[in-house]
Parts: structure tokens; sequence; C-alpha cells
């Protein structure tokens, strides 16, 4: 009988059975389920299980998290329900059917746009920042802005214009970039067609509409002319032009012998997708983009609107956790293109801010629940600047009615926002900072729909949490982590209990981020624990300090788990979903059992090849128990050398 065999029984017939089960795999803290009805499945009762740290569904998957034992769960769980496990591909490729071609659809455009959220949030706050000195009149009696009356600032102004310009004019280079990435196809072929959707010596997409027919520039050619307008800050034309350059490389691919690939691939691929952009698709995607956005718009500014807002206000939550609110984002930047800023993106901001509003009041109503709040804290803190999965995935969903009452107070809040006309110039961060978006006239009264998410889903949420109980006595889990140590090890843990541990190195150089932005919800939501990420600057993975290896992941190799010295269990985890690599451009230098020391090499990784294979090469390191150490403060929000810098100091070290 296994560790896990009794919660494995208990698991199969909490998911439906095993005639509910069309493909199961794992990777190295989940379960992933394909579900022939996904209904079945009684998320509280799985959620119930001592082994169980949380649930979620995402792209037709239904995941259950383990933690770092699931390798161990997995085999007791297969050998309970007889089921062979398949490979993680196996399993994406199975959870299509639980997925509406919409969803793919939107899945698709989720991973084009992703890669260019960072760049759009530094354009967008630029642009919010460039309002408040440039556009507000705070000087000489309300008559003079920040640029009017100092040179400095108007430099500075001008400056900044560089960036901003950079980000939204030349959107279409970033679109056609990370669709090749995505694709798996030339990246570099990608940023030229991009360049030649907004090249100089094209008329400006914002110069279109006040140039009159005869006077836009075209290339002749005898038979036909094509029209030489640019398609800046256009979202379908770059879009289209993309995938055109994807498909014809891939078919010029398989046509062409490998002895000319390297000329012929790359030419013609190029040559007929730049054409075929500006002589078909450019124009097309260009009035499908204005018809799409001439809609939401009408929406918006019609005598309905405030019931638009209402409907988008409260689902737009929901949405997230679908995955649909990505395509928020053309839309938004198509708005901006056609109308001079977007209604959208406030609403968005406000649903954002509720949603931290739900999570503050159940950081009140557990006030004494210390390990309720090491999850609830940081998610309150990123979803106020605009990050909303750890919030909702690590709190309001989890008790179901802070989600409902950051919805209602999202509702409110959209509802004002469309009805006075609250504009955005840009994307800015999602939370409070993305008043800076906000087009100065409209400020004042954004500052106060901010006060309405803020207030209405606290009051809601702290109501209702105190009348059902919440925080009247502390939560606890059944799970004992004590009975939860493999025999094997359980005498070599107890003897490496005998050190202090007062800091734990760099395992990598590069930049460390707070594990609330690591882009993986069951990482970022505090699931596992808390932690560190580093975007990596090297490809060796060291030993953050002295310990024993506990765990390696034998087939991908992409992650292990350390005991320390003073009993901290530690997850190191290369990248995101890179599993899916199988070990292509991993190799260990340790096992499990093996003593090591501080800086010491565990594993190589390659990041190009991680970035080939379209994965992120962050490098995650997850405190999955604390054992006996005190206080910890993580060291974020800087670079770091391996070995040579701290991550974390723990206070008050045993």
């Amino acid at each position: 009988m296994g560790k896990f065999t009794g919660d494995s029984k208990k698991l199969l017939e909490y998911v439906g059975g095993r005639e509910n089960i069309a493909a199961v795999s794992h990777c190295v803290t989940r379960m992933r389920f394909v579900l022939n009805n996904p209904s079945k499945a009684d998320t509280k009762a799985i959620e119930s299980l001592p082994s169980a740290k949380g649930t979620f569904t995402q792209a037709g998957q239904f995941q259950v998290i383990i933690g770092n034992e699931v390798s161990t769960f997995y085999n007791d769980f297969a050998e309970v329900a007889g089921i062979e496990g398949v490979s993680k591909d196996a399993v994406k490729k199975a959870a299509m059917q639980n997925q509406t071609l919409l969803q793919r659809i939107m899945s698709s455009l989720a991973e084009i746009f992703a890669p260019l959220i960072p760049a759009i949030i530094v354009g967008g706050l630029i642009l919010g920042f460039r309002n408040i000195i440039g556009e507000i009149a705070l000087f000489d009696g309300g008559t003079k802005t920040l640029t009017q009356i100092s040179v400095f600032w108007a430099g500075i102004n001008s400056f900044l214009w560089l960036i901003g310009e950079a980000v939204f004019h030349f959107l279409p280079v970033c679109i056609v970039w990370s669709i090749t990435k995505k694709m798996g196809t030339t990246q570099a072929l990608g940023i030229v067609l991009g360049i030649t959707l907004v090249s100089p010596q094209l008329l400006n997409a914002y110069s279109v509409a006040t140039t009159a027919a005869a006077e836009i520039p075209k290339w002749n050619f005898g038979l036909f002319q094509v029209d030489m307008i640019g398609y800046q800050a256009q979202v379908l034309p770059a879009v289209l032009a993309g995938f055109t350059l994807v498909y014809l490389e891939r078919f010029f691919r398989k046509i062409c012998p490998a002895v000319i690939s390297m000329i012929v691939v790359p030419f013609f691929s190029l040559l007929i997708s730049v054409a075929v952009a500006h002589g078909i698709l450019g124009p097309i995607g260009w009035k499908i983009g204005a018809v799409i956005s001439d809609c939401v718009n009408a929406g918006l500014t019609s005598p309905f609107k405030g019931v638009f807002a209402g409907v988008f206000g409260f689902f737009y939550a929901p949405l997230v956790i679908t995955g649909l609110h990505h395509m928020s984002n053309a839309i938004d930047l198509q708005l901006i293109a056609d109308f001079g800023g977007t209604t959208l993106w406030p609403m968005i901001a406000l649903s954002n801010i509720a949603q931290g509003s739900a999570v503050l009041a159940m950081i009140l109503l557990q006030k004494n629940d210390a390990k309720a709040k090491e999850v609830s804290v940081p998610a309150c803190i990123s979803c106020y600047l605009g990050v909303t999965e750890p919030a909702m995935f690590g709190v309001n969903l989890k008790y179901g009615f802070p989600f409902i009452c950051g919805m209602a107070g999202s509702a409110v809040g959209a509802v004002l926002s469309v009805v006075s006309g609250i504009k955005a110039n840009a994307i800015g961060v999602g939370g409070i900072p993305g008043i800076l978006s906000i087009q100065p006239r409209y400020m004042g009264i954004f500052a106060v729909a901010m006060g309405l998410v803020i207030l209405i889903p606290f009051c809601l949420t702290y109501a209702i949490g105190r009348k059902k109980g919440v925080g009247s006595s502390r939560e606890e889990r059944t799970e004992d982590r004590a009975e939860n140590v493999p025999e094997d090890r359980a005498e070599k843990r107890e003897d490496a209990r005998n050190q202090p541990v007062r800091e734990l190195k760099a395992y990598v150089s590069g930049e460390v981020i707070p594990m609330e932005r690591v882009p993986d919800q069951v990482f970022a939501s505090g699931a596992l624990g808390g932690g560190v990420a580093i975007k990596p600057e090297d490809g060796i993975l060291r030993a953050p300090a002295d310990g024993l290896v506990a765990v390696v992941m034998e087939e991908s190799l992409h992650a292990c788990g350390l005991v320390l010295d003073n009993g901290m269990e530690l997850l190191l985890h290369i990248g995101l979903d890179t599993v899916e690599m199988k070990g292509d451009g991993f190799r260990a230098f340790v096992k499990p059992g093996d003593r090591v020391k501080a800086g010491d090499e565990l594993i190589a990784f390659d990041r190009d090849k991680i970035g080939r294979a379209g994965h992120s090469d962050m490098v995650i390191m997850v405190l999955t128990n604390p054992g006996r150490a005190g206080d910890i403060n993580w060291q974020t929000g800087r670079r770091v050398r391996a070995f040579a810098d701290a991550v974390a100091v723990i206070n008050g070290a045993v």
C-alpha cells in the first residue's frame, strides 16, 4: 500500500471515476486531468483531501495541486485507477475536446499578447506620466502645465515619448515577432515583416483619416496600384500578416530540399508575406479592426451604455478565469488607434481593484490567521497593482463569496465609469496605478469610481464573512507534514536539522522578482508556499544553502527539491511548462539523497532551447516547508550574482 493510496482512491471517486478520465499526467507540482465530463468533478471534496492544496481548470485541463511529492502521488493514483499515464503533450491534445473553437482562438491570442504585456504596461505608465506633466494645467492659476513653465520637464516629456512611440506606434513589430515565436518559426523574419508594416516610407496610419484619397502615396505596378499605408498601432493587420508568414515558412520548409532551404525558405516566405500583407491582408485587417472597435464603441456610447457597462464590469473577473480577457487587449488597442482613447480599459482597472478590495476584507476577517495572511496579503498587493490571479485563485474563489462581492463592486464602478465617459489614453497597470493612464479631465471622476470599488466589495465581503463566521477560528489543514516524510529519508532529514541557515543564496544570476509576479497562477497565488523567482542570466542552477537533495524530476530534469539543514524544504523549478521538453536541454549533476553545499551545481539548462520551445526560462524557488526557520525577508527587485548575493535573509534562524 502506497503512501497516498487512500487519498488516491478518494480522488478517483471525486473526479467522477475511471470512466470520466480521458487522460492524466503530472508536472512537478500538479496532477493534470482531462475529464470527459468536467462537471462531475467534486472540487470541494477534492480540496478537502489532506494531500490536495487546491484545484483549478485551465486550457481544458482539470488540475489538482499536490506539491513536490506529486510524482509519488501520481504513481499511487495510477496503480489505484489502473490507468496508464500519458505525456503532457498528449494531455494538452486531449484537453482540446473540452475547449470550444472560441476558447482555442482566445488561448492562442493570449499566448501571443502575454509576452507583450510588460512593454504595454511600461508604455501606458509613461503616457500616463506625460499626461500629468504635459496635459494638466496646475500652475499660474490653472492656465499652464508643468512642461510649459519648466524647460527640464519639457525635455523629460519629449524624451519619454521616445519610449511611448516605440511601444505603441511600433506595436505590429512586437506582435509579428510574438506570433513567430509562439509558432516556432524564424523570429528574425517576423521582426523584418513587422518593420515593413511601420516603415517611415509609408503614410503614417494616424495621418490616413486626414489625407485625401488622391494624395495617398502608392506603389504603381502598371496593372494595379497598392496604397503605401503604414499600420502603426494596428493589431489585426499585424496578426494576419504574422500568421501568413508562419504558414508560408512551414509550407516552403516542407517542399524545399534541405540543401537550398537556407536561401529559398526565408526569401519566398518573407517576400510573399510582405506583398500579401500590404496588398490584401493589411486593408482587410484594418477594416475588420475598425468594425470591431466601432461595435464596442457603439455599445459604450449608446443609450444602453449603462447596461453594457454593468454586464461587462460584473463578468470581467470570470473572463480572467477562462483566459478570454486577453482579447480585450486587442480591442483596447484598436479603440485607442481609432478613437484616441478607450473606455474599456478603465472598467478593467476597476475590476482588478474590486477583487483586491474583497481580499482586503478577508485579511481583516482572518487577522489572527498567520497562514491565511501568507497568501492573502501579497495577493491583495498584487491585485491592487493589476495582477488579479493570485487574489482570485488563492483567496476569492476559494471562499466563493468574496469573488461575487468583487464582481458586484466592479459592476457599479463600471457603470459610473462609462456613464461619465471616462477614457484612457493607453493600457497601463490595471490596478490603482491605472489612474495614470486615464485622460486628465477624467481623473477626478475615476478616483471616485476607484473609491466605490474599494468600499463596496470590502463592506460586502466583510459583512458576509462575519455572518459566515470566517476568521472566528483558525482554519487548519488536516495534513501533518511530519507524517509526509518518506521513511527512507526520515533519518537523514532529522540529522540535517542541526545547523542554522541564516540566508538563502542566489541560485542563478539575474533579476529577482516577487513570487506574485510569476505568470503562473499556482506559484503566484502562494498555494505551494512563498518564495522568489529570478530571470536568469546564466544556465546553471545552484544550491542556495547546505542540505540534502530530496527529489530530482527523473524524465524532465527541470526541477528538484532540497531539504536544508534547518528543516526547510525548497522546490527549485526551472522555467514554466518546461516539463514538456522531456529533459531536452537539461542535465542533472545530483540525484536524490546527495549531500550538497551552498553554491554546488544542481542542474544545467539551455536557455536558448527553452526560448525556442516557447517557454519562459524564469527560475522559481518555493519554500514548501519553513521548518524551524524564523521570519524570512525575501530580497526582490534587484540583480543578484549566483552564490555571491542573498535572495532571502532568515531572521531568528535556528
